[in-house]
């Protein structure tokens, strides 16, 4: 009988880098209420009634602890005027909130300045998922700013333009 050959993962990430994605920052309060956050692309929905999303997390994450650790989180969409947060939270950094402006929102976590949407979201549940954990968040709260997102697209970050 044959056998499938082994997915290497470099090619299924290079696979996967054909579908595009949006770009969000995850903010969450880590020890002592010490702002948390860093760039994913492993964001969608999952219910409208429940409002339910969900994100992963790498098991190799230096803030995998805090979000362990937290009962909330914020998803903060990032528009296409905000590449260079994009970059900053997912770059390791003593302090990434250093000069950024944010507020605490409904639950506590961090919701980053002029977003193009945001969504407030307490922990639902947690599931394993590979190299990586799953979380599903409830939407507690949230805004739409209107503006253009940011996109991530073959491993650049890209910006949308009508087809027509």
């Amino acid at each position: 009988m044959e056998t499938l050959a082994p997915i290497l993962p470099r090619h299924l990430r290079d696979v996967l880098g054909s579908f595009t994605t949006g770009v969000v920052v995850v903010t969450t309060r880590g020890e002592a209420g010490r702002p948390i956050g860093l760039t994913i692309n492993s964001f969608n929905s999952v219910s409208l009634d429940p409002p339910l999303i969900l994100w992963s997390l790498a098991l190799k994450a230096p803030s995998l602890g805090a979000f362990r650790a937290t009962d909330s989180f914020v998803i903060n969409i990032l528009g296409a005027h905000q590449e260079d947060l994009g970059r900053r939270f997912a770059t390791p950094s003593a302090d990434k909130f250093a000069g950024i402006d944010w507020e605490p929102g409904l639950t506590g976590a961090p919701v980053l300045e002029d977003t193009a949407a945001h969504l407030e979201c307490r922990v639902h549940a947690r599931y394993p998922g590979g190299d990586h954990e799953i979380y599903l968040g409830e939407v507690v709260a949230l805004q739409d700013r209107g503006h253009e997102p940011l996109v991530y697209h073959r491993g650049a970050f890209r910006r949308l333009h009508d087809a027509g």
